[in-house]
């Protein structure tokens, strides 16, 4: 049965990877919210003219308007073997719509968190530095470069700090992941749905991880 991936994670738990190792290998769509809504500016149907009558008005697409977005674009042929949810649901009512839609399509759903400790993380995403020049990502925890905030490629070019990496900004982000997760994870726990994988690991054992429960191979 086609499987509805819902990947969850912090900031800095490498869910990007993750999704990215999924699409490539189960040939599965990742499907964004955030795409699906910048598509509809464009588009030229009813529903893409309501929801860009509730953007213009500064409000929040409700519930409802966004499960008919998630049910059109995954009515697509892409999608008939199953796909990966990027950004939705969010809360659990948002599950529970999305638990409908499963049926309605023949879908099972498969929720997945990759966890780690929050000091982790943290050491992930504060000590990322970047080169302004060639983009290069360091570490200065994991992956530091030869010569102390300096680009191993680029010498001369000192590296940056982005404000979004401060800790403050971190903090801030890791606390609100916890406080608007915390009822979904308990959502799909319920339902015996949710597989935890522990994020500590090589992507790769991650993956493996990941495969098997999307396989029901746990």
């Amino acid at each position: 049965m086609p499987k509805i991936i819902v990947l969850m994670g912090a900031p800095g738990a490498g869910k990007g990877t993750q999704a990215r190792l999924l699409q490539e290998r189960l040939h599965l769509p990742q499907i964004s919210t955030g795409d699906m809504f910048r598509a509809l500016k464009e588009a030229q149907t009813p529903l893409a003219d309501e929801v860009r009558v509730l953007m213009a008005a500064g409000q929040l697409v409700p519930d409802d308007v966004t499960i008919r977005v998630v049910r059109e674009r995954t009515a697509q042929e892409d999608c008939r073997n199953g796909y990966i949810l990027d950004g939705f649901p969010r809360t659990p009512a948002q599950a529970a719509m999305l638990e409908q839609l499963a049926a309605e399509q023949g879908n099972t759903i498969q929720a997945i968190e990759i966890r780690m400790p929050r000091e982790l993380l943290a050491k992930r995403m504060t000590g990322r530095r970047n080169c302004p020049v060639c983009g290069e990502i360091y570490n200065i925890y994991f992956r530091p470069p030869r010569v102390d905030n300096v680009c191993d490629l680029h010498p001369q070019t000192q590296l940056v700090h982005r404000a979004d990496d401060r800790p403050e900004t971190v903090e801030a982000r890791l606390i609100t992941y916890e406080e608007q997760t915390r009822p979904l994870l308990d959502y799909y726990e319920g339902r015996n749905v949710l597989f935890v994988v522990d994020g500590t690991r090589e992507p790769e054992d991650i993956y493996r991880d990941i495969e098997k429960a999307v396989k029901n191979e746990k």
